[in-house]
């Protein structure tokens, strides 16, 4: 143990590791968010139809569910071939996880817009709120804390895939594994783990504090009761 622990400094202690640690932790952060992003807005956009039309609702669901279960190193392979990209290119990587993303949230989105109460659109639309302008400001709003949970799940999903595009030679923490695999040199194997769990878990701190700063009204509600209020 202790022998691993030296190994460990010593692979620390080199200011071309440490560098190419952070370009590795900042590209896989980068793989792994923006496609989130992407897929959060495409998933509300079919929230959007499904809400309004039974058949699409039918449609996406169904989608998404076959979507969800195609193994993410085929798709990195077949991406190329369908978007005309270098089998290298980050972009692959980026559209493979923006679908299952998409196919991710496609429920949490429908179940998070059932879930606004009737009456409230019913209100907004009496006081002369439009389809569009009611969504985006009532409907959407009140749904966020429902499916915020399903984001939170997309982005560690997608923080953990992104190390296997380290296979097909994608950037990222997941080539501290094929690296440490390949010469038997645990210390970056380690070292990749635990930047991997460090960024899902100040990743997900962020989208809770989103999430509060998103829905004021709920800590607003959450407050007690002054003592002494009447009943």
């Amino acid at each position: 143990m202790g022998e691993f622990f030296d190994e460990l400094g010593r692979y620390l202690s080199s200011a071309n590791n440490r560098a190419q640690l952070l370009q590795n932790l900042l590209e896989h952060s980068y793989l792994a968010l923006l496609p989130l992003v992407f897929g959060v807005v495409l998933a509300v956009a079919v929230g959007w139809l499904g809400k309004r039309w039974r058949v699409a609702r039918r449609v996406a669901m169904v989608v998404s569910n076959l979507l969800y279960t195609i193994p993410s190193l085929a798709l990195f392979v077949v991406i190329p071939g369908l978007i005309g990209t270098k089998i290298l290119d980050s972009v692959n990587v980026i559209v493979a996880l923006t679908i299952y993303t998409t196919a991710l949230l496609v429920r949490p989105v429908l179940d998070a817009l059932d879930s606004v109460s009737p009456p409230v659109i019913a209100a907004a639309t009496a006081i002369g709120y439009q389809p569009a302008r009611r969504f985006f400001t009532v409907e959407l709003p009140l749904a966020v804390p429902v499916f915020a949970a399903g984001v939170r799940v997309g982005a560690v999903s997608n923080i953990s895939l992104v190390s296997v595009g380290a296979l097909i030679g994608t950037g990222g923490l997941g080539v501290l594994f094929t690296d440490g695999f390949q010469r038997e040199y645990f210390s970056p194997i380690v070292v990749g783990i635990v930047l991997t769990l460090l960024l899902a878990l100040v990743t997900d701190l962020l989208l809770v504090w989103l999430l509060r700063l998103s829905t004021p009204w709920q800590r607003a509600t959450a407050k007690p009761a002054p003592e002494g209020s009447a009943a």
